[in-house]
């Protein structure tokens, strides 16, 4: 299931960008009191009471503003908004209630969506100033004071938030279904795969590139299980990203990974690789999903006994961070290995949700640490006490040491790569947590 969307949207300057860097917890949004400094959208990840959601920064609304960049950024709050579950209105209690504030809180009435607002600048504990009931003739409900620089009533704010959010919602695809996100640069073919797969034409398929817009789900059950393919709209360069749709399609496409649990990576053989498929890469690495590289269109390339090989050598070079995913060679226009392409799919989710018991994981680490002695600093050697596998997609594994700052990175990538040559884990990233003993963190 996707995670639900919070917008925070409002005029600018009333101090939006510091309110999402508050919830989430990180200087994401850039801050300044020149208004207009937030022009695009900013995503980033909130948790809060146990439950995870996705925040989004808006540039400031001037919703009857001629200038170019300010109806851009009108756009592009339009856009969060369509996609939000829930939205925040910031308004500024030092300004008070101003006609712009008025015609936003309009405009997100007449998007049905639900509305909390929120009363920022309330810098002082206590009671509120008189100014602030002012704020309910904006017609939203109870406003709520809050302060984004020190982080007052942010909790009282998100409580507001989650009340309108049914967290209990079932996925609407259950769980013997395997997800799966086809990511990668425009006309590289992702829709040509999923066309394939279906046996029918889903998407649009066009050699111009930015063709798909939207996440298409498709719905394939066969010999091999039963997926659900996401047709995502191509990741450029953010430098040519211009068109105002395009840049929403990027969103889509970033979602798309968030809700799958593997990710075909589509690398064009007659282009090969490029320094956007490693980003692309990079994000599905990141979330933590199940990948396979698959090079599309080869059968265009002209071969001979060694083509596969060597391509296949200069791609584990370049996907170096992510080594543990593996290479298929297809064409999406002919068929070729598309039955390896499920086989893959399903072995590579199994993967990504092994649990191996702690007896299992503390045999292998006896054996890999009387193969290769722990490392030592001034005297100081690195014990290892125990290991346990603390999640799944993607399996994280805690080691309880002595001394973390012992635990070189260096040894954890040898412990991670005793992990695989024992379990396999194979096209699965291994999270590595180091803890000190009596260390109560989580």
């Amino acid at each position: 299931m996707s995670k639900p969307l919070i917008a925070i949207v409002g005029r600018p300057n009333v101090g939006k960008s510091t309110l999402f860097n508050k919830l989430a917890g990180a200087r994401i949004s850039i801050v300044e009191d020149t208004p207009g400094v937030t022009r695009d959208r900013v995503y980033y990840e909130c948790e809060w009471r146990a439950k995870t959601v996705m925040l989004v920064d808006t540039g400031g609304i001037e919703p009857y503003s001629t200038d170019k960049i300010l109806s851009q950024m009108r756009r592009q709050a339009q856009l969060a908004i369509d996609s939000a579950d829930v939205i925040i209105l910031v308004t500024d209690i030092q300004s008070g209630v101003t006609a712009t504030d008025q015609d936003v809180a309009v405009m997100l009435q007449k998007s049905g969506k639900p509305v909390v607002l929120a009363v920022n600048k309330c810098d002082r504990l206590g009671d509120v100033p008189p100014d602030f009931y002012e704020f309910y003739n904006l017609g939203l409900g109870d406003p709520i004071a809050v302060s984004s620089v020190h982080g007052h009533g942010t909790g009282d704010l998100l409580d507001a938030c989650y009340a309108h959010i049914d967290f209990n919602r079932a996925d609407e695809y259950g769980e013997e279904y395997v997800k799966v996100a086809v990511i990668g640069k425009p006309n590289v073919g992702k829709s040509s795969l999923v066309n394939r797969v279906a046996g029918e034409e889903r998407s649009i398929v066009s050699d111009m590139a930015g063709t798909t817009r939207d996440a298409v789900d498709t719905v394939v059950e066969n010999e091999y299980g039963r997926f659900v393919f996401i047709d995502t709209a191509g990741i450029r360069r953010k430098s040519r990203v211009e068109e105002q749709i395009e840049r929403y399609s990027v969103l889509r496409a970033y979602m798309a990974v968030d809700r799958s649990d593997v990710c075909v990576i589509m690398i064009d053989a007659t282009v090969g690789f490029t320094e956007q498929d490693s980003k692309i890469a990079g994000y599905a690495h990141e979330r933590g999903k199940g990948c396979i590289v698959a090079v599309n269109k080869w059968d265009a390339i002209e071969k001979d006994g060694k083509t596969m090989q060597t391509f296949r050598k200069k791609l584990e070079t370049d996907f170096s961070f992510m080594s543990y995913a593996p290479i298929l060679f297809i064409s999406a226009m002919t068929g070729q290995r598309i039955d390896k392409l499920f086989e893959q799919i399903q072995y590579v989710n199994s993967q990504n949700a092994m649990r191996i018991s702690t007896g299992r994981l503390n045999d292998m680490l006896s054996v890999a640490t009387a193969r290769v002695q722990p490392p030592t600093d001034k005297g100081k050697r690195l014990r290892i006490y125990f290991c346990t596998q603390a999640a799944t997609r993607p399996p994280t594994f805690v080691f309880f040491c002595n001394n973390s700052e012992l635990f070189h990175f260096s040894y954890q990538r040898y412990l991670e790569n005793q992990i695989r040559e024992t379990f396999g884990l194979s096209g699965t990233p291994i999270r590595i947590v180091v803890r000190e003993r009596g260390d109560k963190k989580r």
